[in-house]
């Protein structure tokens, strides 16, 4: 038997092409996939609750008789399939049958149900409630687990998830290879069961498993898996740092004097604070690696200031600078900012946004190709493919929290030749 991870989806008994075409929208196309997508959620089936003992909100098995069937017209029309078992009584609500389906609940049919109990007119009401006839002479026996809710999409049913999770473990217990990435020195230590037994249970926990702790994501089982997800991502974090480091970006010195004659004309001395991040600022730019540095504070405590001095380096340096906001709205307010705190030492400070247009548009443009404009501020338009700088040194951007990484990545891009990328410095 192949190793889980290469073996196809179609391999299942039940998935054709439109089948594994469904499947594959959700990132599924082996068994190992299927494996690692797991419940959301759980109900339990696992025991029958008198209707008597039903409240609103519950879902839960109730099994009894059928008493009466009749069809009510109103603003909809509904099947109504009054079942009772000698504790209490409740209606089965259908708002969508067929005449097959009313024929076959005959009075003293009696039915497994399970659904959401709801407050109806007349009584509890299941609506449209997933049955079964029971026999008499064959009772249907219980669910040995908990019944999984999975993540869907369009096409794929529950009944048709646990169909397929049911074939997947079925191979993973009958020695089907699935590769233990964690040393077993770093999971035995803390107590962590092997990812075989982890999967087999969030998939089907036993009777007895608690509903609770299985929702909330606290069972062993669930933080084997979260905590092996954590490793991976903490290892993909330090893969990234090492690239990083092996980067290469301009060497942005300057010789200060821009820097000095924006702190003579500001109307207030900088913090302690704003001095430290500073320094830390003017070292990291000054090296031939690339700059990521993350100013964090609140509004008003002068990260703003703090970055119109980092870009008074860059321009120093000869280096283009490029300053993001999400919005028109804030890309205007550092707009503002800046050209108030730059324009008198001679700095120019462009403008760029879906707004700009015709030649005052292709001026910018220009002039950020040929290297005239040192600084531009502007919004999601810094990005766009006919932009263009001629040694972008340095990326501003604001609010980072509301671009996406590629949007990030296509703005540091743009300054990439020659084996060199641009700092950034990301403020929130």
């Amino acid at each position: 038997m192949p190793p889980l991870s290469e073996m196809p989806v179609t391999a299942l008994r039940g998935v054709g092409p439109k089948r594994a075409e469904r499947l594959a929208r959700l990132g599924i196309e082996s068994v190992q996939d299927l494996l690692f997508h797991l419940p959301y959620r759980y109900q339990d089936r696992t025991r029958v609750v008198p209707i008597g003992a039903l409240r609103p909100g519950d879902e839960a098995v109730c099994e009894g008789e059928v008493n009466h069937v009749e069809i009510r017209f109103g603003r909809r029309r509904s099947l109504l399939v009054h079942l009772s078992d000698g504790t209490g009584s409740i209606i089965l609500r259908f708002f969508h049958f067929t005449a097959a389906q009313k024929n076959a609940l005959q009075r003293g049919t009696r039915l497994r149900c399970f659904g959401e109990v709801r407050n109806g007119p007349a009584s509890y009401e299941l609506v449209h409630p997933e049955y079964r006839p029971v026999g008499s002479d064959a009772p249907v026996a219980d669910e040995q687990s908990l019944t999984p809710l999975y993540p869907t999409t369009e096409g794929m049913h529950q009944l048709s998830w646990r169909e397929l999770t049911a074939q997947a473990l079925a191979l993973l217990e009958n020695d089907g290879v699935l590769e233990e990435l964690l040393p077993e020195p770093l999971t035995a230590g803390r107590g962590f069961a092997s990812l075989r037994e982890a999967l087999c249970y969030l998939h089907r926990p036993p009777v007895g498993a608690s509903l609770e702790a299985m929702q909330a994501g606290r069972h062993p089982a669930r933080e084997r898996l979260a905590f092996e997800e954590l490793v991976a991502h903490q290892l993909s974090l330090r893969e990234a740092r090492r690239r990083l480091k092996h980067l290469r970006a301009p060497a942005l010195e300057g010789d200060g004097e821009l820097r000095r004659g924006l702190l003579r004309r500001l109307p207030f001395r900088l913090t302690r604070a704003q001095q430290r991040v500073l320094k830390e600022l003017e070292a990291d730019m000054a090296a031939p690696r690339p700059m990521l540095r993350l100013v964090q504070g609140d509004v008003g405590s002068g990260k703003t200031v703090v970055a119109a001095l980092a870009a008074l380096q860059a321009v120093e340096a000869g280096c283009q600078v490029a300053l993001m906001a999400p919005t028109e709205l804030l890309a205007e307010q550092h707009l503002r900012s800046f050209r108030q705190w730059l324009e008198p030492l001679g700095v120019e400070v462009g403008w760029l946004s879906g707004r700009v247009k015709g030649k005052e548009r292709e001026q910018v443009l220009e002039r950020l190709a040929n290297g005239a404009l040192p600084l531009v501020v502007g919004t999601q338009a810094l990005f766009q493919e006919q932009v263009a700088f001629a040694r972008l040194g340095l990326v501003i951007v604001d609010e980072q929290h509301r671009f996406g990484v590629h949007q990030r990545l296509a703005l540091r891009d743009k300054g990439a030749e020659g084996g060199q990328v641009p700092h950034q410095l990301i403020m929130t």
